[in-house]
């Protein structure tokens, strides 16, 4: 087995097809130690246990809603036990992954829709990043990834609606303020906005949909798994120690400054 000098927690990594996944297989190609969190706990653990055994490197599963803080704090203190024995190396990652889409128009929105969409795609990266960070700033070194999305920026979209496009443009506040309060502590913090990525997520949309989608981006196609993943990995090398508080569009030109 391989010995990486440290760990990632991936949030919304069980999904087979889904973005936490791709990111979680990822750091362990790379050799990362992983933790493999998820909202559904079986599926993470058996995630965990099959990117294990196809990279060789130490990975954890476990349950987590991020939307929770009492679940947050059991991932933690879980995650934690693992460092503490040895059995993960040094925390250096903390990827925020876990979001839910918003399809619902403005006047069919109520408040519990709006409420659960910022819960997991704002308060839980606030949550997690809480609980993490005091670990990465005592080890002097971490990367902290946070997900956006295109929807921030010009508004909407097929799957995401006004809450998710309120929650992923409130994370690229929270980015910049955070980078702002970390200034030359190690751990960096960065953002990306992906736009439309063949993921399960648009599992039930229609070929006039996809067509439509393809049609409003300049390179005419969506992005695989893999071209998001990539960037992720970028920004938490060593390669990106000087970078912090940007967002980085993965979006194929389909929103230009």
């Amino acid at each position: 087995m391989m010995s990486p000098a440290r760990t990632a927690i991936v949030t919304g990594a069980a999904s087979p097809r889904g973005i936490g996944r791709g990111v979680a297989r990822r750091y362990a190609r790379d050799g990362w130690g992983v933790v493999v969190l998820d909202i559904d706990g079986e599926a993470a653990v058996a995630a965990a246990a099959e990117i294990g055994a196809e990279f060789g490197v130490p990975v954890f599963g476990g349950l987590v809603d991020v939307a929770s803080e009492e679940s947050v704090t059991a991932a933690h203190d879980a995650v934690i036990a693992e460092v503490t024995t040895g059995r993960l190396p040094a925390l250096g990652a903390l990827a925020n992954i876990a979001g839910i889409t918003s399809p619902v128009p403005f006047l069919d929105t109520t408040l519990e829709i709006w409420n659960r969409v910022l819960a997991v795609n704002a308060t839980g990266t606030y949550l997690m990043t809480r609980a993490f960070l005091p670990h990465f700033l005592e080890n002097g070194w971490g990367r902290i990834i946070v997900m956006s999305s295109v929807s921030a920026q010009r508004g909407g979209g097929v799957f995401g609606k006004v809450p998710y496009s309120a929650a992923k443009a409130a994370l690229l506040g929270f980015t910049k303020a955070l980078a702002r309060e970390l200034e030359d502590s190690g751990v960096t913090i960065n953002a990306v906005a992906p736009g439309a990525v063949d993921t399960d997520i648009r599992v039930g949309s229609t070929d006039e949909q996809e067509a439509a989608i393809a049609a409003s981006i300049p390179m005419g196609r969506t992005a695989t798994v893999d071209e998001v993943t990539g960037v992720i990995a970028f920004l938490s090398s060593d390669d990106a120690s000087y970078l912090t508080g940007t967002t980085i569009d993965i979006n194929g030109g389909s929103h230009l400054h």
